[in-house]
């Protein structure tokens, strides 16, 4: 069964306006799936390319002469980043060819695909990054307590058994450690290994470099230096703090999030619901679910988080469209705001204030504050 992504529309407007589009993300998202699928509902003539097969490598021995022949059909390379050295070639067929949507380019690796194609491609390319499942992409036909323990990407999710989809991530895990890691040099696996966990046990908190580089022996700057490896790899997201105006004394570093609970649950050991109801990580999870739904749905909005040295703190602040929406994720069916929320809502002043909780249906606590479930919060916004 073929489940529609969100970014199906945008792939294929960012086709008929662009030379060359590029869809960016995670390893085992569904990049390919979703170019095929595109590919067919729009019968155009193409041709793919996986990077990684070799037999496909064997065909651009020569890529000038294989590349020009193609002319007229679609061109979808996978994995891009496996052969950097295409880029100027593909820069120099799509000015002589002119015209939109040759080329449709895959990668899991967006540090040196964007810093390649931003020289290369400039003005003549648009990304569009995948994310894991949305929840909305499942057509509510997986519980919110499925999603949460087992995460977004299509292998862990679509599996009914809890035992099966936790090993499928542990071997995910394990293969980006032990291959994809290999293509970047001066990384340790076990070093990176142990930091994610790390990072798994701290999900949603504040990053403190210091702490981490104590623990694991190495320096501050090695640390960051491995956290924008995962963020790179899309592993991992920073939030930053607000920047809004206020003269309250704010929290200055990011809070730092793995960008699938299901992973974060793989890296604590916790396989089902019952483990992860117990585990001090609950709270996180839910904020990193809230987090990357929005994010996924609502991609040129900014987000940071609120905190003042007083104690202030709203988890998510979202500026979209003009409004700002200040969200605070709540893991019990009667969630209540903090003292330290409500001074957050009287610092920031948003034009609305959601509780996002894991309930059947929304209700108001006073007006401009809602407690949602996570469908409402993004029907509400898309309003």
């Amino acid at each position: 069964m073929y489940y529609t992504r969100k970014i199906q529309e945008d792939v294929i407007v960012g086709l008929r306006n662009n030379p060359v589009t590029a869809i960016i993300g995670p390893r085992q998202v569904g990049k390919t799936s979703l170019a095929k699928h595109i590919i067919g509902e729009l019968e155009i003539d193409s041709i793919y390319l996986d990077l990684e097969r070799p037999s496909d490598l064997l065909k651009l021995e020569n890529a000038e002469w294989f590349l020009s022949q193609q002319k007229g059909k679609l061109i979808c390379l996978d994995e891009i980043q496996r052969k950097e050295d295409l880029f100027p070639l593909i820069r120099s067929l799509v000015d002589e060819w002119g015209g939109n949507g040759h080329f449709l380019i895959l990668g899991s690796a967006s540090r040196q695909m964007i810093k390649q194609s931003s020289e290369s491609l400039a003005g003549r390319i648009s990304y569009k990054e995948m994310s894991p499942f949305l929840y909305s992409e499942l057509n509510l036909e997986i519980t919110v307590e499925d999603y949460l323990v087992k995460g977004g990407f299509p292998r862990s999710i679509l599996v009914e058994d809890n035992q099966a989809s936790f090993e499928w991530r542990e071997d995910f895990i394990t293969t980006f450690l032990e291959r994809d890691l290999l293509f970047w040099s001066g990384f340790s696996t076990q070093t990176m290994r142990r930091l994610w966990q790390m990072l798994a046990f701290v999900n949603s908190q504040i990053v403190n470099y210091e702490v981490f580089s104590k623990s694991l022996g190495i320096s501050p700057g090695t640390v960051k230096n491995y956290i924008d490896l995962l963020a790179s790899t899309f592993m991992l997201s920073l939030l930053p703090p607000y920047a809004g105006n206020t003269r309250k004394r704010l929290v200055k570093r990011p809070k730092v999030y793995l960008n699938d609970t299901g992973i974060v649950h793989s890296l604590l050991g916790i396989v089902d619901f019952n483990q992860l109801v117990g585990s001090p990580a609950l709270g996180g999870s839910w904020e990193t679910l809230v987090l990357m739904n929005l994010k996924g749905h609502f991609s040129k909005a900014d987000f940071s988080f609120y905190r003042t040295s007083n104690g202030a703190e709203m988890d998510i602040v979202m500026r979209f469209m003009d409004k700002v929406y200040a969200i605070e994720c709540k893991v019990n069916q009667q969630p209540k705001l903090t003292r330290g929320a409500w001074n957050a809502i009287e610092d920031i002043k948003p034009d609305y204030t959601f509780i996002v909780a894991p309930v059947k249906e929304s209700w108001s606590v006073k007006e401009g504050v809602d407690v949602v479930s996570i469908d409402d919060l993004i029907e509400r916004i898309t309003k």
